[in-house]
């Protein structure tokens, strides 16, 4: 059976998982546990890598969202996510690259102001069994202080995080806009549309996806970010697509 190795809360894991799922291939989502996933993930790939998402098809092991997006697209060429055209192909990459660096900062900001400080979020982080879950009382604190040393989570870090949010984010909006259909590029869903969406989806609360919270429980920062995006062409954009083509075939709460 193929596995995909994720954190849920993961929206570069997020991307791995509509790739897998647009291409209708089965797998099963398997959790590691934040912080102790280096060690797994460096022996797998041969030290060549230590983040996750980590895809296991037929014992090839591939990290990485976009190099899996890649080996993907070469083991299975249906319905492919990168196009052959050579000034498609090119723009594909070029939004992907503003996204995936668009996404280190959306995590810093989302572990900060989304997943960190609510209940809800470290329950799935820690999981429905195993020893984080018999010992919530000591992992919970545990995993928080854990992700907020490596991701320094302080008041400058979280500035310095919105201000480039802001600038990626209306980069990306410029490809929005000048869109002719339904599609960032061409006239299907390519792994342009994957990346943007991803990236920016825990900003969004969209239904449905592992970042969707009740409006009360947002703080007023992220609501208002997350009313700026959404009143940019990206974030109609954003919610159409995950309104129209996001048909997952895997829970991503994974197990």
């Amino acid at each position: 059976m193929r596995v995909l190795y994720q954190f849920p809360l993961s929206h570069y894991c997020e991307k791995a998982r509509w790739i897998l799922d647009y291409k209708e291939l089965d797998y099963v989502a398997h959790n590691l546990v934040p912080g102790l996933h280096r060690s797994f993930v460096n022996r797998k790939t041969k030290a060549q890598s230590h983040t996750l998402p980590l895809l296991n098809d037929q014992q090839h092991w591939v990290a990485d969202s976009t190099k899996i997006a890649l080996y993907l697209d070469e083991q299975y060429p249906e319905k492919k996510v990168i196009r052959s055209h050579y000034a498609m192909k090119s723009t594909i990459y070029e939004i992907n690259q503003i996204a995936s660096e668009l996404g280190e900062y959306v995590r810093r900001w989302t572990l900060a102001h989304i997943i960190l400080n609510h209940p809800e979020s470290l329950d799935i982080i820690v999981g429905e069994r195993g020893y984080l879950k018999k010992f919530e009382r000591y992992s919970k604190p545990f995993i928080k202080s854990l992700l907020q040393k490596n991701y320094q989570l302080n008041e400058s870090s979280l500035k310095e995080a919105y201000e480039h949010i802001i600038r990626l984010t209306n980069q990306l909006n410029q490809y929005a806009e000048r869109k002719v259909g339904t599609y960032l590029i061409g006239d299907r869903l390519s792994l342009a549309d994957i990346s943007v969406c991803s990236m920016l989806a825990p900003l969004l609360n969209i239904a449905g996806t592992p970042w969707e919270q009740d409006v009360k429980q947002r703080t007023e920062d992220t609501l208002c970010l997350e009313e700026k995006i959404k009143n940019l062409a990206i974030g109609h954009y954003i919610l159409q697509i995950y309104a129209t083509e996001r048909d997952a075939r895997t829970d991503w709460r994974g197990i």
